[in-house]
């Protein structure tokens, strides 16, 4: 099964991956001082976190684990993956801990990336489920109307109390009443 299908899949990845290897001028990037991570990370910084760019950030964040797990695992585990196609399913259901059980690695590498794809998968998305808990409520702190100041609160005490007062007097005034 290891034909022509798998030889192009590879192909087609290997090309993929040295084309995004490259910079602009051609020179090869290793990807430690990428331009898009600098600007993902401004732009994360910019913009505060809202609900829908977390979910962006959340599906980008499980295709690009989901992809590198199946070119991973197809390339390092082709006894257990015939197709990068066959990877990229294994990977899905690894990265969404579906595991039908369909497709298994049975080789030590292709544990551990699985294992990998796994860890990866929960822990990102433990990590960006709070952050999008902390936006939703720190948006609902601001809508909400700021507290009082000492001198309101103040103003508050003494009209409450003055109709305290009044509410007192009148209970008392038909309690007499209605003992005469």
């Amino acid at each position: 099964m290891h034909g022509g299908a798998h030889d192009r899949d590879i192909h087609a990845v290997r090309t993929v991956v040295q084309a995004g290897a490259m910079s602009g001028d051609g020179q090869e990037d290793s990807g430690f001082d990428a331009p898009g991570a600098e600007r993902l990370a401004a732009v994360l910084r910019r913009k505060p976190l809202t609900p829908r760019r977390a979910a962006v950030v959340i599906a980008a964040y499980t295709a690009l684990v989901t992809f590198s797990g199946a070119l991973v695992g197809s390339l390092a585990d082709r006894k257990d993956f015939d197709s990068f196609g066959e990877a990229l399913w294994w990977a899905l259901q690894t990265v969404t801990t579906v595991g039908y059980g369909d497709v298994v690695p049975s080789s030590g590498t292709g544990r551990v990336i699985g294992a990998l794809v796994m860890i990866s998968g929960i822990a990102f998305l433990t990590v960006i489920t709070a952050a999008v808990t902390a936006a939703l409520i720190e948006a609902a702190r601001r809508r909400q109307p700021p507290p009082p100041d000492r001198a309101q609160l103040t103003e508050l005490m003494r009209e409450t109390s003055a109709r305290l007062a009044a509410i007192e007097a009148r209970l008392e005034e038909q309690g007499s009443q209605a003992g005469d």
